[in-house]
């Protein structure tokens, strides 16, 4: 088990107020967080929060739009709550390239702000779900070319999207190591099983197998935060509590 383990706050949204969801991450045994658009409406109260509780904010997800037309204000948000390392998460299926070309200049663009943030001290990179592993009409990947356009990108290795995609997690770890400073900790629940939380489940309780992904990672990678996750947990407070059970196991 890695020394420290972080959970993404995007998957307690739904269980409020944060006072609960970040005391009882503590009680889990959590050291850090990792934010979103969410926890930054009132910095103040959050880094309050954190402080009160012994939790740190290492990582953060912020969106693209925010990150180009607003650098300054991501960087204020990242500075008062202690992020050293940002992420850009998503890009809206609307916004998506249809081509090769298309993705190698998203990750061009994607560059262009990890340039400026690095320029302020902070790491960056790009954060996948699993439209980067679709095959596109020439036969290349959208990840490939994100980091063809994009060369200095990190990478946040979210391994379940990774796996939802009919990839192999251990393959993209050791393809691309050298990028990855962050690792997502989430489990996909057996085919046809808990479609009420997006087939997802309790990290343990699914298909991904975590002790030979973990020998990867610590083999292969930078990897500093291991981000635990799930996109829509039933019982967000048993698979906080249930899921860093198995990983100090591990």
């Amino acid at each position: 088990m890695p020394k420290r383990i972080s959970f993404q706050l995007y998957s307690a949204r739904k269980t409020q107020p944060w006072t609960a969801v970040i005391e009882h991450l503590a009680k889990c045994g959590y050291k850090e967080v990792e934010g979103f658009g969410a926890n930054y409406e009132d910095v103040a109260a959050t880094r309050a929060l954190l402080d009160q509780h012994g939790l740190t904010m290492p990582t953060g997800h912020f969106s693209i739009d925010i990150l180009e037309k607003e650098p300054k204000k991501a960087l204020k948000i990242a500075a008062a709550l202690g992020i050293h390392t940002i992420y850009c998460p998503f890009i809206m299926p609307d916004q998506r390239p249809k081509s090769g070309t298309g993705w190698k200049a998203f990750g061009k663009r994607l560059g262009a702000v990890g340039k400026a943030m690095r320029e302020e001290g902070y790491g960056f990179g790009w954060h996948n779900h699993d439209f980067e592993f679709k095959k596109l009409s020439d036969g290349s990947l959208p990840i490939d070319r994100i980091f063809e356009g994009g060369p200095m990108l990190d990478w946040e290795i979210d391994l379940a999207w990774v796996a939802h995609a009919k990839h192999n997690p251990v393959k993209w770890i050791k393809t691309y190591g050298e990028r990855i400073t962050a690792v997502h900790i989430k489990d996909n629940a057996p085919k046809g099983k808990n479609l009420d939380q997006h087939g997802q489940a309790d990290v343990g309780k699914g298909t991904l197998k975590w002790p030979e992904i973990f020998k990867a990672v610590r083999e292969n990678t930078r990897c500093t935060s291991y981000v635990v996750e799930h996109d829509d947990p039933k019982d967000f407070k048993s698979f906080a509590k249930n899921t860093f059970n198995y990983l100090s196991k591990l």
